[in-house]
């Protein structure tokens, strides 16, 4: 790749230019793209196991027929991101995440695991505990979460593991919630001191949401043992001024002295629906004004970000969130996709141009 890159460097000095100004009145609010690529550019692909079960066919931008891990690899990302839940369910249990993690270190791509600490969904609403630890004491809930997190590594062997996932207000609540960093910090501790324990080569990172306040909820984490800090952005929660977002992340960068990935972003490609399964986003109001519910809108919104953590020193790169949740269940599924319309993929199956940015 290093000889072709540096071919299309060369030629893209003259052309970028130029396109660049003819392209001034409409280029993102970041700037235009830049020829530089982050270190890491990933993808969580935690529905892949669920998707490569339907009859559905996926497209690369050829317009051939392609499974959707080997395009995007071809698109260019290097890390895949995958959320592991205590309790197995819904592609998100342990031996399906070790089936996919073998199959990534084959292709020579790396691996971020999102350790929920949960049977379900963990995020800043929402840390319930694994029903298995549901009457365990302190003590014996730290001992659960560093003998649980010491078998996922032995088992997994990641390049990237979360110690929880967006714990901006803490995990495994009550006992691990931010209000009492007392209870939250041991939990934490126990976590990453498993994976040190298994796997010295595997960087820890603590992953929060870009919520009002983030940088005061990271003050706890100064005493920890870990190497990233990961934060998830979208829209229609964390802002919709990427200029402010772009001076947050270089003062958490320049606080705290830690390398920083978007562990989290995506964008639609439409407001329309592709299922009978409710949406997220399905609203103008929730959109950047700069970036249309379009093909080419959610191209530039990833370009943007691409460029942003760019410029942020010590930025490592970004991972999309739900690239390859499309309607995979059919049409009329209610229980099916609420991303759809912010998939990698289009309704009929087709590779978008967002992809691009994965260059």
């Amino acid at each position: 790749m290093g000889n072709r890159f540096l071919k299309y460097a060369f030629l893209l000095t003259g052309i970028v230019p130029a396109l660049c100004a003819l392209n001034a009145c409409r280029k993102p609010e970041i700037g235009p793209p830049l020829i530089a690529k982050p270190a890491l550019v990933g993808a969580d692909l935690s529905f892949l196991p669920e998707v490569r079960q339907s009859t559905l066919r996926w497209y690369n931008p050829s317009g051939q027929v392609e499974d959707m891990l080997l395009t995007l690899k071809n698109a260019g990302i290097n890390l895949v991101r995958l959320r592991l839940w205590h309790q197995p369910g819904a592609g998100a249990d342990l031996a399906k995440v070790q089936t996919l993690c073998e199959e990534l270190r084959g292709l020579g791509m790396k691996s971020l695991i999102s350790l929920h600490y949960s049977d379900s969904w963990a995020d800043p609403a929402h840390q319930s505990k694994p029903m298995a630890w549901k009457t365990l004491s302190r003590a014996a809930l730290a001992d659960s979460v560093y003998a649980y997190t010491k078998g996922v590594v032995q088992a997994l062997q990641p390049d990237y593991i979360q110690i929880g996932n967006e714990i901006n207000g803490g995990l495994l609540w009550p006992e691990g919630s931010s209000s009492d960093t007392g209870s939250m910090l041991p939990l934490l501790r126990a976590g990453i001191r498993a994976v040190r324990s298994i796997r010295k080569e595997t960087q820890v990172v603590m992953h929060l949401a870009m919520l009002e306040g983030v940088e005061q909820q990271l003050e706890p984490f100064r005493s920890l043992d870990f190497d990233i800090i990961g934060l998830s952005y979208y829209a229609m929660w964390h802002g919709k001024d990427l200029n402010v977002l772009k001076h947050r992340l270089q003062s958490i960068s320049k606080v705290f002295g830690k390398p920083l990935f978007i562990t989290e972003t995506s964008y639609p490609f439409t407001l329309g629906w592709n299922d009978n399964t409710h949406n997220v986003t399905g609203l103008t109001e929730q959109l950047l004004p700069q970036f249309p519910a379009t093909p080419q809108g959610q191209k530039d919104f990833l370009w943007a970000i691409r460029n942003m953590i760019l410029a942020v020193e010590g930025g490592l790169g970004f991972c999309y969130w739900g690239g390859e949740w499309t309607a995979f269940r059919g049409n009329n599924a209610t229980d099916g996709s609420s991303w759809e319309n912010q998939a990698l993929w289009d309704f009929q199956g087709r590779a978008l141009p967002a992809m691009e940015a994965f260059w």
